[in-house]
């Protein structure tokens, strides 16, 4: 099934595109992450020109983090508190991101710096990812781990305006959450990422909050936050196709759904090395592509006079 996408102006497969969606969808609902950081450099394998699979991208995080969200609802594992405080960062740095990447769309140097900045953040996610899942399995088999109360240690949890938030029993300064949602609001305009990947480890490890609590926070605040980023792209810049949009929605509705209840049963650290391995996979891909002869050296657009 061919079909043609009037803003990224190419062609493609509507299967490849919901099967896509499916398997980042599956992505966010095991782990909590929007996906993002997967479908935008997916796309990019497929012809998606990076401004367009960016922009277009953030949008397909909206569905399968809402879908991830509902099923976290049912189960009371969202504290919504946190989540609002991450937004309210969130949104700061989602309009300082748009402007950054409006700004480098001009200068002609978007793709690039987009493509950089997959290749950077997935090989450190990535290569951390994999350290922290096979040190954790290494524990496993060698018996017990002492485990110390995260949330009564670190220097963070010394900053002044504190706020309760019951849901993840906590009580610190409202500060250090604004500061981590405007890095993710930031990274999510100029990547096109939820950013769930950088907002997980540092709820768990900067932030102490209880795992059981993280995932669904995480996807609250990458539903809302995603949908505010791809409003400003589609108004700053007309680079959301619609087409695009609404086929990776569908896979990334019924993937996130499936993705929430196999997380449930499967064993978390075999999963996390599973998922670091996909990771530096796509970053090993996109870091091969910057150093590959392109097929064609020049390109021929319309100038302006």
């Amino acid at each position: 099934m061919q079909i043609y996408l009037p803003i990224a102006e190419v062609v493609v497969n509507g299967f490849t595109l919901i099967a896509l969606g499916g398997i980042v969808g599956l992505m966010s609902g095991l782990f909590g992450v929007g996906g993002g950081f997967l479908i935008t450099p997916l796309l990019f394998f497929i012809g998606i020109p990076p401004a367009i699979a960016v922009a277009t991208g953030a949008n397909q995080v909206v569905a399968s983090s809402f879908s991830g969200v509902l099923a976290h609802v049912k189960r009371k594992t969202v504290d919504f508190r946190m989540g609002g405080v991450l937004l309210a960062g969130g949104v700061v740095g989602s309009s300082l991101g748009v402007w950054i990447f409006n700004l480098l769309q001009k200068l002609g140097q978007v793709d690039l710096v987009v493509q950089l900045c997959y290749v950077v953040f997935l090989g450190l996610i990535g290569a951390m990812m994999l350290h922290e899942s096979v040190g954790a399995i290494r524990h496993a088999r060698g018996g017990p781990v002492k485990r110390t109360r995260r949330n009564q240690h670190g220097w963070v949890h010394r900053w002044p305006g504190k706020m309760k938030f019951r849901a993840s029993g906590l009580y610190i300064s409202a500060i250090p959450p604004l500061i981590v949602g405007a890095f993710v609001g930031i990274l999510g305009a100029i990547m096109g990422v939820g950013g769930g990947f950088i907002m997980v480890p540092a709820m768990i490890y900067l932030l102490g909050m209880p795992t059981k609590v993280v995932i669904g926070t995480s996807l609250f605040q990458i539903t809302i936050l995603s949908a505010y980023t791809t409003m400003m792209h589609a108004v700053a810049s007309n680079t959301v196709d619609v087409m695009l949009a609404i086929l990776l929605i569908v896979g990334g509705v019924v993937g996130a759904q499936i993705g929430a209840n196999l997380g449930a049963k499967l064993r978390a650290e075999q999963l996390r090395i599973l998922m670091a391995l996909l990771v530096l996979g796509v970053c090993g891909k996109l870091a091969f592509d910057l150093f590959l002869r392109p097929d064609e050296l020049y390109s021929i657009a319309p100038g302006l006079i």
